[in-house]
This record gives structure tokens, sequence and C-alpha cells, in this order.
């Protein structure tokens, strides 16, 4: 692994941090990596998922204000998409991750 200066290490990590904590959460995992394979609104979500209404608009909330998923309205419906390209980058690296450990069924895709 190649050396970097502690500058540079503190800038990532003060970059990498919020992203890592939007991300801690099991329901939001589900949430960015069904968005990041299509747009859904809220009812579809919670159907696709079994995620329960009070949770899901709460771990919505979440993603929304972390800047990791877009909406658009249409009518009544509001629908939502993954668009941060480094939290995609970092799902997937920790999907490939685990699963060369776990074996190649056992990924977030």
């Amino acid at each position: 692994m190649e050396t970097m200066d502690i500058k540079t290490v503190r800038s990532m990590a003060i970059r990498l941090v919020p992203l890592l904590k939007a991300l801690a959460n099991e329901d939001r995992i589900l949430l960015l990596t069904h968005l990041a394979k299509e747009e859904c609104d809220v009812m579809q979500l919670g159907e696709i998922l079994q995620i329960k209404q009070p949770t899901l608009s709460q771990q919505l909330g979440v993603v929304r204000r972390s800047g990791l998923v877009a909406t658009r309205r249409e009518g009544k419906h509001i629908y939502y998409r993954t668009v941060n390209a480094e939290a995609l980058a970092v799902m997937g690296q920790i999907s490939a991750l685990y699963r060369k450990t776990h074996g190649k069924k056992a990924a977030l895709s």
C-alpha cells in the first residue's frame, strides 16, 4: 500500500466519515442498493424491501439529507434514485469484498 501524507489522509477521512455514517444502516443499504438499479416511489420501496412506512420515511430522509439520493415529483408520487457515485463505488467495493469472503451469491446486487 502506498504511503500518504497525513494531510491527504485527513482530507480523505473528512469526506469519508459522513458517507460511511450514511451507509451504516441495514435499511439504508437496502434502499441504496435497490435504487441503484431502478427509480422507485415510496410505496414501491416499502413493498419491495419490506420496510414499514415510518422507518422507510426516516431512512429516506437520512439518505436524502446526505445527498445520496435525488427525488422527482410526478403528481402525488415522489420518486427516488441513487445519485452519489462515491456511495455506489463504496457499496460496490464492499459487495465485492463480501462476495470474495462469503461466496459469489452473497452480494449487494
